[in-house]
């Protein structure tokens, strides 16, 4: 890894360079670089969590003036109980996962000795723009160099300390390693994000990992395709007969956990049923772990008449803006509906379309939910805060994304892979087929793991003395 104050074009020149190198690494030089960089960070704990003692000074005073969000304080701090464990965690299980990068995907026959393979090899050059969350560093390094790709990364100037002690680590831990030192690259100067968005011609894809106000930025700004999501307006929707003791439990962990995730719950929708039965309950706890729960008529209503006076006096009426809105706070927007369709309408309408979740006991109504939810992530009692790829078994993630198209929902390293149509023919040409020439066979075959690496020791010599040049 490099922390450079290079221009734009040539940290992107750099990366691509990177890129070309790294995809022929072997999985054993890929993995040995991530446990080094693991080895590295476990034993600069004390320099990382003093550097990042540094940001959060500066970020709680930023915080105190209003110059700066409560919820990027949260995302900034590396020294919460077991956060640095699991950033570390996380690079081991990324190396431990299955090589996700020349897989024979598809296979068919075209005709004698003609044979196409799909296989998957890296995207190429990422730009990852963040704010706060140092960790991302190691996640995005983790991913980057089992995926065989290149990372651009560009953080904010709130953990700029973090970041520079972070970066400095693994560059250290890559110089003895074949992962050539350009394939991962921490931008330092200000203001350079709008010049990186242009370069397309060396940049295959953009993950911006921020608030609203950035991702909207980024996806306005660039013609590089952006992976993300701009909002976690997350919903559960809570049935009338689901036991209230299992929706307490699913609920308080959705909103109270981690109020600043993206995955936590904004919204909570109430079957009518439910507002005098299950949603007193519910409502208690979370007012005892310090919600604030604002309510439309129906449901504030219900709970005030079943509340004790204390307990109703805390309520809030809510506005049409509540429904719409990301907290990341302690705070939680009730709407009673009247249905399954309501409450399907409801969330397509006003949800992010990051994660949502359904509480019923009703297998019939839940399969609905869940084919009719449009969004990247669809539960069934169980609580939002679930949607993490470390949650999912992808080791960590680059991210979260609300796309349709290649990678939804926490995207790991599968995400970061794309494929090539590979085919191997003996002097076949196009024009001996159709008319009156060949017919293809178009014969499905069965795919076999690890294909087209290399047939022989002469193909493989050909990769070593590319790596060896480090070619374009």
């Amino acid at each position: 890894m490099s922390l450079t104050n290079a221009t734009p074009l040539e940290v992107a020149q750099a990366a691509r360079l990177g890129s070309r190198k790294l995809a022929v690494l072997s999985t054993e030089e890929r993995n040995a670089a991530l446990t080094a960089i693991h080895q590295a960070l476990a034993d600069g704990k004390d320099e990382v969590l003093a550097a990042n003692a540094e940001d959060l000074e500066a970020a709680n005073k930023a915080a105190a003036g209003g110059t700066l969000s409560a919820s990027l304080v949260k995302r900034l701090d590396l020294g919460k109980p077991g956060k640095y464990e699991d950033m570390l965690q996380g690079i081991l299980d990324v190396r431990e996962l299955e090589d996700p990068i020349n897989k024979t995907t598809a296979k068919t026959l075209l005709d004698d000795n003609l044979t196409l393979s799909r296989i998957t090899c890296p995207i190429g050059v990422l730009l990852i723009i963040f704010e706060a969350r140092p960790e991302v560093i190691a996640n995005i390094s983790a991913l980057a160099i089992k995926s065989g790709n290149a990372a651009i990364l560009k953080g904010g100037r709130e953990s700029s300390n973090s970041f520079a002690a972070i970066a400095s680590i693994i560059s250290k831990a890559l110089s003895s390693s074949p992962v050539p030192s350009g394939c991962l690259q921490l931008v330092q100067t200000h203001d350079v994000i709008a010049d990186l968005l242009k370069l397309d011609t060396y940049i295959d894809l953009c993950i911006p990992r921020g608030g609203n106000k950035l991702v909207r930025y980024v996806k306005d700004t660039t013609t590089i395709p952006v992976l993300g999501h701009a909002d976690g307006i997350c919903s559960v929707y809570l049935r009338g007969d689901y036991p209230a003791d299992k929706a307490t439990k699913i609920i308080i962990d959705a909103k109270c956990s981690y109020p600043a995730g993206c995955n936590a719950t904004e919204q909570l929708l109430v079957e009518e049923s439910a507002l005098s039965t299950t949603l007193p309950s519910v409502a208690e706890a979370l007012l005892k772990k310090g919600v604030s729960l604002r309510c439309d008529p129906p449901s504030l209503a219900a709970l005030k008449e079943r509340l004790d006076p204390h307990s109703a006096t805390l309520l809030q009426a809510a506005g049409p803006e509540d429904f719409d809105t990301e907290f990341l706070d302690y705070i939680l927007a009730i709407k009673a509906v009247p249905s399954l369709d309501d409450a399907i309408s409801h969330i397509n309408a006003h949800s992010s379309h990051h994660t949502d979740a359904i509480l019923t006991l009703d297998a019939k109504i839940a399969q609905t939910f869940i084919s009719a939810i449009d969004s990247s992530s669809v539960y069934w009692n169980t609580s939002t805060r679930m949607a993490d790829g470390q949650r999912y078994g992808f080791g960590t993630e680059v991210g979260i994304s609300t796309n349709k198209i290649h990678s939804r929902g926490p995207v790991g390293l599968e995400g970061l892979t794309i494929y090539k149509w590979v085919l191997v023919g003996d002097a076949q040409v196009s024009a001996e087929y159709g008319a009156g020439g060949k017919s293809w066979k178009h014969e499905k075959l069965a795919v076999g793991e690890g294909e087209f690496v290399a047939r022989d020791e002469g193909e493989r010599e050909v990769l070593r003395q590319y790596r060896a040049r480090g070619e374009e």
